[in-house]
């Protein structure tokens, strides 16, 4: 038994940051040609795409903003016309802001963290879902975080945005779920990436974990790739904590 996603498509939105390309590179090593979205970093981007042509897949990268519909339903159309339908859609991105207090938290960071948690959900769930839909098959992955389950102090634009995510995915996998499309939500810990190795100011965070350690982002890109495939095909409306059981949804 092996994670196959030989003849699928995929679409990871933030794929040349620093969780979304290696999951842009783990489901290219399971057979999936991959669409790698950016919004600013086409440097980044082209890097990947290059490393996803060198496994053999068909890739390419495509610019966009998406919160605002216009850039998606754009993109929609460019990815289409070179890589046909999209099978595997992972909403990875999101806006990055200076964490505060709620009472000092500027209101424009609320504003940032609904457009590119929720409505980011919203625009590319209808751009893309309902070819899905019609092809009766499909896979949408949202990246959430360990930090809607904490509520930790700091966190309340984050937690707001991802907490609303969370709903309208949960409410999408009951709309589309008879197409036999799934729909599940990836809840990354603090992930040690490229951008954010291990540190000694990690200890603190790391003891209270049980595994006693961080997560890679390897680690996050491997239940991606799960969930991406037909493994995974009875599996919907879930939201999984990839944090060594810092966080543990309940019952």
């Amino acid at each position: 038994m092996k994670i196959d996603l030989t003849g699928k498509t995929a679409l990871v939105t933030g794929g040349s940051g620093q969780l979304g390309r290696v999951m842009c590179l783990t489901l290219a090593q399971c057979g999936a040609d991959v669409v790698v979205h950016f919004h600013r970093n086409a440097q980044e981007a082209e890097r990947v795409v290059q490393a996803i042509r060198a496994l053999g897949r068909r890739s390419m990268a495509v610019q966009a903003d998406v919160t605002v519909k216009a850039e998606v339903d754009a993109m929609k159309t460019l990815i289409e016309a070179e890589m046909g339908p999209v099978d595997i859609m992972v909403n990875n991105a999101v806006i990055q802001y200076r964490w505060t207090r709620v009472l000092e938290q500027p209101l424009e960071d609320y504003d940032s963290q609904y457009r590119s948690c929720i409505l980011h959900n919203v625009l590319m769930a209808q751009a893309f879902v309902p070819g899905m839909v019609e092809r009766g098959h499909g896979r949408v992955i949202g990246i959430n975080t360990e930090c809607a389950m904490q509520n930790d102090p700091g966190q309340g634009a984050y937690v707001a945005g991802k907490r609303g995510m969370d709903g309208v995915l949960r409410v999408l996998a009951k709309e589309v779920g008879e197409h036999q499309i799934t729909v599940n939500q990836v809840a990354p810990g603090w992930t040690i990436s490229e951008d954010h190795p291990e540190s000694e100011a990690s200890l603190g965070y790391r003891e209270k974990v049980p595994m006693k350690r961080r997560g890679t982002d390897q680690d996050i890109a491997n239940l991606v790739a799960f969930l991406a495939s037909d493994l995974a095909g009875f599996i919907t409306g879930q939201y999984i904590s990839v944090s060594g059981g810092n966080v543990m949804p309940t019952i």
